[in-house]
């Protein structure tokens, strides 16, 4: 590990060391994790403290780790099932960190709204509300960003059908778009393989 990396990584243990539930450092990366209950402390510390400065939200993205929870990947079911990825920048200081939190509750995941410690967030929580149906409590303006208004479900769900639940299309009768059930007929998609057995060249 660089000396930037283990100065930091000093940093943040010092920081948030009450709140920091794991730290790992890979491929030159360091990623952290923190308690949902703690998220807006840690967020705040991560952008306000002289030696961390992470003034910049790049990115806040959804992630389902479903049968493989809490992002183990031993696939054995156990602990939480959404999570949010936060990727932070510190321009003055020239460095970066990953923070994850996973959201309580499978049925109805919800995290505290981070805009008004980065106002950035604001899209970036409506595309994780409308891809993975996580919640974002006292966000000014939570609704869905990239699907239609009237579109059923949270397509980056990993139990979210291939095919989707409903499809829309114009009646010329009513004059107008109308939401209907999918009609699309299963299919086997697995291509069929012609052999000629009769020539062993």
């Amino acid at each position: 590990m660089s000396t930037k990396l283990e100065l930091l990584s000093a940093q943040l243990k010092l920081a948030l060391s009450a709140h920091i539930t794991k730290l790992d450092v890979a491929f030159g990366e360091i990623s952290i994790e923190c308690k949902v209950e703690n998220l807006l402390e840690v967020c705040a510390k991560l952008r306000d403290h002289a030696e961390l400065k992470f003034e910049q939200l790049i990115d806040l993205c959804g992630v389902d780790y479903s049968d493989f929870k809490d992002g183990t990947g031993f696939g054995d079911g156990q602990g939480a099932r959404y999570a949010v990825v936060l990727h932070l920048l510190s321009v003055s200081l020239n460095q970066r960190v990953r923070v994850r939190v996973f959201a309580q509750d499978d049925d109805f995941p919800m995290l505290p709204t981070l805009v008004d410690i980065w106002p950035v967030a604001n899209w970036y929580e409506r595309e994780a509300f409308d891809l993975f149906g996580i919640m974002f409590e006292n966000h000014p303006d939570l609704r869905r960003i990239l699907t239609d208004y009237g579109f059923v479900g949270h397509p980056f769900r990993k139990d979210f059908p291939m095919i989707g639940n409903v499809e829309m299309r114009y009646d010329p009768e009513q004059q107008r778009v109308i939401y209907q059930p999918v009609s699309i007929e299963q299919r086997n998609n697995v291509p069929r393989v012609i052999r000629d057995e009769g020539s062993h060249g």
